[in-house]
Formats: structure tokens, sequence, C-alpha cells
């Protein structure tokens, strides 16, 4: 086997685990609706679609704790250094349990803020507020999972975050029906299953790491954990992966927003359509996340012909993938969304711009296959600058289509893929740069 079909092999094996927990995720999702949806009570699911639409932008506004945490990981583990890769995770552990207090603390302002912007029904924000007052007090737990889960994929343990992911999902739907449908707690039984299942994932977590890692074995060295150095160039890589996350959320935060002032047709319309773009992107997203981890093994190498290897494998196969679900989407979508509306009337609308949502896959997979490419390499400050710019060509570009409705909304946001990918491929160049800040980086942080 020659060293391109050996690094193809591996990105399938790294992929497959991530795959399946991503599809994993909205099961969960499913059972808490189904849960809720047998009270008979609207409020309430409209509460639930609400508590939980806040938790995952607070929540993904933090991704950089798994980003950073696989990409620092997988360079550590490229360069064999056992020592480095304990102090990385301890410093994301350390950096989740602050800012997830920092949450707990700020609860108050953060639900005012969120809550003065909703509009939402009176009975809504009242159940909601009580499963955000519940949940809130898991934020430490969620991100210290983030780290953990960056660390076992920093170490191409794919297999244990799926197996993390179940323990997370079976736990949550046995505790909803224990504590909404025997019960009857309702919204809250909802958030305290979700924190209960969180804290048993943990324990599982740490479970995993001192049996399959050693990781409570060996010496840990506090000097070096707080070393200023070392926590600052920490706070750069993830502050960067921070701003770029939070140009992203708020570009589909704006797509959003946009259908909706179109009015309650194109605003179901797109919603339905953009439950295949984020299937779409479950899948893409897997083999992004396998390039982070190998393209962090081979920075820690310093392997320039491994770095060569691994780009073209990742969109040779992450483009056949895409290939494969836009056409699996042009011919299975229309019976699709059946399964996700009984409304005639949302559903001819949606097949009148569903042509975009077939071609999205094919367009948005090199933005992906970058992104994973990017952190891998500790590339934070490229990817931060070109999502920055990509966002604004997206804006402009929604500005210049405002005549052509949806299908101009549409439109800006397959330029906003491109642009995110054509931006991302003028840096390319740096990916083989060894000698910039990574190993700067990776040197403080050893």
């Amino acid at each position: 086997m020659n060293r391109s079909d050996t690094i193809t092999r591996r990105l399938y094996q790294i992929a497959g685990p991530i795959i399946l927990a991503n599809l994993a995720t909205p099961l969960l999702g499913m059972v808490d609706t189904a849960v809720i949806g047998q009270l008979g009570e609207p409020q309430l699911l409209g509460a639930l679609a609400l508590g939980a639409m806040i938790f995952n932008l607070v929540f993904w506004g933090f991704g950089f704790l798994r980003m950073g945490t696989t990409a620092l990981v997988a360079q550590a583990k490229g360069r064999a250094d056992p020592a480095a890769i304990r102090d990385h995770l301890s410093r994301s552990l350390l950096l989740a349990v602050v800012l997830g207090l920092f949450l707990c603390l700020l609860q108050q302002p953060i639900a005012s803020l969120i809550f003065s912007t909703t509009g939402a029904s009176s009975g809504v924000e009242g159940a909601a507020a009580t499963y955000y007052q519940i949940r809130i007090w898991g934020a430490p737990l969620h991100l210290m999972l983030l780290a953990m889960m960056g660390y076992l994929l920093g170490q191409q343990a794919s297999r244990y975050v799926l197996v993390l992911q179940l323990i997370l999902n079976i736990t949550n739907i046995i505790l909803d029906l224990v504590f909404v449908v025997l019960l009857e707690w309702s919204v809250e039984g909802v958030a305290v299953a979700t924190l209960i299942a969180e804290a048993v994932t943990l324990i599982a977590g740490f479970w995993i790491l001192s049996r399959h890692f050693k990781f409570f074995k060996g010496p840990f060295n506090p000097a070096q954990i707080f070393a200023l150095e070392a926590v600052t160039a920490l706070f750069r890589v993830n502050r960067d992966i921070m701003i770029r996350t939070l140009c992203l959320i708020f570009a589909f935060a704006w797509f959003t927003d946009q259908g909706a002032r179109l009015g309650d047709l194109s605003l179901a319309a797109n919603l339905i359509l953009m439950q295949f773009v984020t299937f779409s992107a479950f899948f893409i997203d897997g083999f992004a996340i396998a390039s982070e981890s190998i393209m962090g093994e081979a920075h820690g190498k310093r392997d320039r012909r491994a770095a060569d290897d691994i780009i073209r494998a990742a969109f040779i196969n992450g483009g056949l993938l895409a290939f494969a679900l836009s056409i699996g989407f042009l011919f299975l979508s229309p019976w699709m969304m059946w399964l996700l509306t009984n409304s005639p009337e949302v559903i001819d609308e949606a097949t009148r711009f569903s042509l975009w949502m077939v071609a999205t896959p094919l367009i948005s997979f090199a933005a992906y296959i970058y992104d994973g490419l990017f952190i891998g390499a500790t590339k934070t400050s490229e990817m931060r600058t070109a999502m920055m710019v990509s966002l604004l060509v997206y804006l402009a570009a929604w500005w210049l289509t405002q005549s052509l409705e949806n299908h101009g909304l549409w439109l800006a946001l397959m330029i906003y893929y491109v642009a995110r990918a054509v931006s991302l491929g003028y840096y390319q160049r740096r990916l083989f740069d060894f000698k910039d800040h990574d190993v700067k980086t990776t040197e403080k942080l050893r």
C-alpha cells in the first residue's frame, strides 16, 4: 500500500466514527421534541426549540476548545511529545472550567440580552427561561467535554468520541423518558436530563483517559501547564478560531433572519432545505475533522510530503462524498421533504428553491476541507482573516441580489461558500510553512 492509499485509509478510519457521532446528535433532538410533544402544549414545544437554539449558539461560540485542542494535541503527537500532549489537555480542561463558570456567573445578564431579542410569547419565554436556568449550570461540563473530544480526535481515537456521544445520547433519552413521561416534569425534565447526561459522559470520558491513555499516571508539572508563554499561545490560537466561529454564526443567523423578512412561507421553506444542508455538513465535516488530526500530526513531524498527500486525499474524497450527497438529494429530497412537513404549501415553496440545496454539497465541501486543514496546521490567523473577508463578500452579494428575493439569498450563501474556499486557497502555501507561528507556538507549548 503506497503512502497516498495509507493516508486515505486513515482519513476514512477517523472520519467514519465522527460521521456516526454527528448523525447521532439530531436523534436526541427528535426524542426531546417527541416527549415534550406528547404533553400536547404548543408553548412547551416552542420553549424547547428556543432553549435549544440559545445553547446551540452559546456553545457553538466555544467550539475553539475542541478545534484548538485537536490541532495542538495532533502536533504534539507528531513530535512524539507525550508531556506536551498531557499539558495541552490540562490547559484546555482548565480553560473550559473557567469559561463555564464565567457563563454561570453571568447567566442573568446573558438571559436578559437573549430574551430581549427573541420576540416569543410570554408563555414560551417563561418555559424557555426555566429550561435555561437549569441547563446553564452544565456549561463547565459541556465545555470540558469539548476539550476532551478535541484531545481524543488529536490522538486519532475518534471511536472513543463515538462512544462518548452514544453514552450522552442514550443516557439523555432514558432520563427524558423518566423525567418527562413518568414524572411529568415538562421542559424542566429535559433540562435536568441533559445536565445529568453530560455529567455521566464526562465521568466516562475521564475513565477512558485513565484506562486507555494513562492520563493520570504520569507526572503533572503545574509550572509548565501555567507557563505564561504557553497560556498566551493557547489563547492566541483559540482567539482566532473564536472570531472565525462568531463570523460563521452571524452568517447563518443573517440567512435565517433575511429569510424571515421575506415571509413565513420563505422562512419555513428555507428551514426545510437547511435540514439537508446540515445533513450534508455532518458527512463532509467528518473528513474535515479527520484532516485536522492527520495534518496536525504532519506538522508536528514537519513532513511536507505528508502534508501535500493529506491535502490531495482530503479534497478528492471530500469531493466524491459531496457529489454523492448532491445526487442523493436530487432524487430523494422530494420524498424526504414529506417526512419533515405535511404542508403542501411549504413543500411547493421548498421545491422552488431545491436546486440550491442540491448544489450546496458540491459548492461548500472545499470550504469545510480547508477549515480542517488550516486548523490542523494551526494557521488560525489566516482562517480568521479569510472568514472575515468572506463574510464581507457574502453581505455584499446579498445586497446586490436583494431584487431576486429568496433566490438572491441562496445565491449569496453559495457565493459565501466559494469566498471561504478561495480566500483559504490563497493562503494554501502556508500549509507547507513549518517555520511560521505554528512551530513557534508549539515550541512555547512544550
